[in-house]
């Protein structure tokens, strides 16, 4: 078993980084080389601006490539929950956006010819006890009437017939879920920006941030400065550079992946017979999807601890027990990669974007992030080009977690609070 992403493993090489050195000026600098990042630099670029990516390591080296490879459509929470919090108008807007990201990362694999797997499936959320097939038969019921009439609410029986496990008491299907391979879909993403004339700068930490006045920032490297004009923060959870103020808002939360080796063709189909994309209604749950070339991508919060080969491989272990428990016809099949990446969870498990002391931003996808990056990317470019003002992620304020300031000493706390919480659900 490999401790590596399969995504970054089996994608071809980035091939459009920079080779001239640092510019002394550009209209934009881009932090981060992730979906949002290398999506905002895309839409600068062509916009007519000039635009470099700064990036600490490799391009698409963290989230954007060590994820559970869907491009779902709605938000992670429970709709009648977040309506609940937000009101009906504020959660149809957050609803509603990311349908419009997967029809927008549809279009750029079109467009860009990104050879990547692409395909719309459906997204099948699944009732792990039967108390909580209620919350979401009450959750289709108000999506229905409101954000998604297509939605449905599948029995134990046609559970049964969607997924060869009997774990499962119903399942809620939004039929616009999608997959796609994501180290392919990045680097095809990166190759269009740097084609576009976005210069790309991999193994390029930021070390220091000099705000001179408005937006204008004199932006320091190890291998250069460069003077922007305006400064987008697309960095996830990372916690490389002088980045404190969001680092007090984003906490890093461990989530860990397995994949199969190549299944043949009739197990994959008794296993999933319709092969959409799977999460389980458990807060420390799972979710799953095939390959295309027919491997099982089984991935979930297995520990709640940071990410390296001892704790990967440990997890891993956790994450084969609950997926031969799930798929007793597993139990056989070995295991090719296993690999651990860190979530940028916020508070409210919804992005922030917007503007803080001069900087614009867009992080915390908590995720749920693959469609809502890509799409945030063109977003805020459109913003820093003034061709917008809307943003469904901003908000009238983004309050620090108090006592946090970047190291997320209570996760184990977390942890056991969400098992109880999945325990006497």
């Amino acid at each position: 078993m490999k401790l590596e992403s399969f995504w970054q493993a089996t994608a071809p090489a980035f091939s459009g980084a920079a080779s001239d050195p640092l510019p002394s000026q550009a209209d934009v600098v881009v932090i981060g080389g992730g979906f949002t990042g290398v999506s905002a630099a895309l839409s600068l670029a062509r916009s007519g601006l000039s635009v470099v990516l700064l990036e600490s390591g490799e391009v698409m080296s963290q989230a954007s490539s060590r994820n559970g490879g869907h491009c779902n459509t709605g938000v992670a929470h429970n709709f009648a929950a977040l309506v609940a919090s937000q009101g009906l108008e504020q959660a149809s807007r957050f609803y509603r956006a990311f349908d419009d990201a997967v029809s927008y990362v549809e279009q750029l694999v079109r467009d860009e010819r990104i050879d990547c797997d692409f395909r719309l499936c459906g997204k099948l959320k699944l009732a792990s006890k039967a108390t909580h097939l209620a919350g979401l038969r009450e959750a289709a019921e108000l999506m229905r009437r409101t954000v998604d009439p297509e939605i449905e609410l599948l029995d134990k029986a046609a559970v049964r017939q969607e997924i060869g496990s009997d774990d499962f008491h119903g399942g809620l299907l939004q039929k616009r879920g999608g997959q796609m391979h994501m180290g392919k879909f990045g680097v095809g993403l990166a190759n269009a920006a740097a084609r576009s004339g976005a210069k790309i700068y991999p193994h390029h930490p930021v070390t220091r941030l000099e705000r001179l006045s408005g937006y204008q920032h004199r932006v320091h490297t190890d291998q250069g400065v460069i003077l922007a004009d305006k400064v987008l923060m697309a960095t996830g959870c990372s916690n490389v550079g002088p980045f404190p103020w969001f680092q007090r808002r984003i906490v890093p939360v461990g989530s860990f992946i397995v994949v199969t080796e190549t299944l043949d063709e009739d197990l994959l189909r008794q296993v999933l017979p319709h092969d959409r994309t799977y999460v389980t209604s458990l807060n420390i749950g799972n979710y799953f999807r095939s390959t295309a070339d027919r491997r099982l991508v089984f991935g979930g919060r297995a520990r709640f601890a940071v990410s390296n080969p001892t704790s990967d491989s440990r997890s891993g272990e956790i994450l084969r027990r609950a997926m031969t428990q799930m798929f007793p016809q597993l139990s056989n099949t070995s295991l090719a990669y296993c690999w651990g990446g860190m979530v940028d969870m916020t508070a409210d498990r919804l992005p922030h974007a917007g503007e803080q002391d001069g900087l614009f931003y867009s992080l915390g996808y908590s995720g749920h992030g693959t469609q809502m990056s890509v799409w945030m990317g063109r977003l805020m470019a459109d913003l820093l080009a003034e061709k917008q003002t809307e943003n469904p992620w901003q908000r009238a304020s983004w309050p620090a977690l108090p006592g946090y300031h970047g190291k997320p000493w209570f996760l184990p706390l977390a942890g056991l609070y969400y098992k109880a919480k999945d325990r006497l659900s």
